[in-house]
């Protein structure tokens, strides 16, 4: 036990040296604490960006001529009718636009094409300027089949207009 009062002692008698009670591990981690809160006050702050607001759409009427400008070309918008409606699918210009597997139906009324499930261009009508195809021909399971594509429209693509025949655009 003496060994052990004697080195007390001994240890006691040295001068306390600054440099090792200051920069004890606590210190260094309360010193880091500090620095980040300063910088995190004193950072400069990043502006929030809003997201680009699109275009309000207006409700329009088209006739076949007035509706084929709308397919794509020169970076216009894409729309193309069903039963008479007149649906933007722009956001799907990769499958409607210009190159695209539906490119055909772009700017035109693709109905009959639905419906039958062909993509030839013998499904669009062919007189821009004479009456909509009442696709009174079609059976039960074509006339099925282009109600799942109107409705597949409906949830993703907006509404921007009517088809209506030349000389009824002014009724209604």
């Amino acid at each position: 036990m003496d060994y052990v009062e004697k080195r007390v002692a001994q240890e006691a008698s040295k001068p306390a040296a600054a440099d090792d009670s200051l920069f004890t591990p606590l210190n260094v981690l309360l010193l880091g604490v500090l620095v980040y809160t300063v910088y995190t006050f004193f950072k400069p702050k990043v502006p929030v960006a809003l997201p680009k607001e699109e275009p309000a759409v207006v409700f329009k009427t088209f006739t076949p001529r007035t509706l084929l400008p709308y397919s794509g070309e020169d970076n216009a918008p894409v729309y193309l009718a069903v039963r008479g409606r007149v649906f933007d699918v722009s956001r799907g210009r990769n499958f409607y636009g210009p190159g695209g597997p539906y490119a055909n139906f772009a700017g035109r009324d693709a109905s009959r094409g639905l419906a039958k499930g062909s993509f030839d261009e013998d499904m669009l009508t062919k007189d821009l300027d004479g009456p909509l195809d009442t696709l009174a021909d079609l059976t039960r399971d074509e006339l099925e089949a282009l109600q799942g594509w109107e409705d597949r429209f409906s949830e993703k693509y907006l509404v921007v207009g009517k088809l209506v025949a030349v000389g009824d655009e002014n009724k209604a």
